[in-house]
């Protein structure tokens, strides 16, 4: 089995080639296509997957990740379900079986509301950064987060001194998310991409 995952930018690559090596075994291979923000992908997705569909063996999936940015998340949803159905893909909405071709996934708000999603892997990348953040209430529902989470990411690791220059969205995504325990994750967003990803790896191997 192989999956191609289309997502907006290049941290969320980072996170992916950490994250997705502790879901999946050795009989399934996959391949991360980082696009110039969620603009750019989401303008080029129809093309992308009618492309897709003129030569996709069998055991070949595609999921798409974006960021919600403060957008309807339902209507976001809607729009990316459209353009894969459009292009002639069932989707995990169509088929909740496990028997879909496209999953889509929208990270709430953005991606770094996932790695507050696991703390201790913030703490562990960030020893500065006191655990006690994770008692905050603010954090218990990562994905409401207010005032963007990226924003949020950086004050964070800049209290505890890293980060000085402003965030490095691709390093920080690449040394969190080495430490995500992903069925502890709170981001009730990274579930639902965890679990579509586990019901997609289940039925199909």
């Amino acid at each position: 089995m192989h999956i191609e995952f289309l997502v907006e930018e290049m941290s969320a690559q980072k996170a992916l080639q950490n994250i997705l090596p502790k879901i999946f075994g050795a009989n399934i291979t996959f391949d991360i296509h980082p696009y110039q923000g969620k603009l750019d992908l989401i303008n080029k997705l129809p093309q992308r997957l009618k492309g897709y569909k003129a030569w996709l063996p069998p055991d070949y999936r595609i999921v798409v990740l974006v960021d919600e940015d403060r957008e309807d998340c339902h209507k976001l949803k809607l729009k990316l379900e459209k353009i894969a159905i459009d292009a002639g893909f069932t989707t995990k909405s169509m088929a909740p079986d496990g028997s879909f071709q496209v999953l889509n996934r929208v990270a709430v708000e953005e991606l770094e509301a996932w790695f507050f999603g696991d703390i201790p892997a913030i703490v562990k990348a960030y020893p500065k950064v006191s655990a006690n953040l994770a008692s905050k209430s603010s954090y218990r529902n990562p994905d409401a987060i207010t005032g963007g989470t990226w924003e949020d990411l950086e004050r964070v690791l800049q209290k505890a001194g890293y980060h000085q220059g402003g965030l490095e969205k691709n390093k920080a995504a690449r040394e969190i998310s080495q430490f995500m325990e992903l069925e502890s994750n709170c981001s009730p967003s990274f579930q639902a991409f965890y679990l579509g990803i586990l019901t997609m790896v289940q039925v199909n191997t």
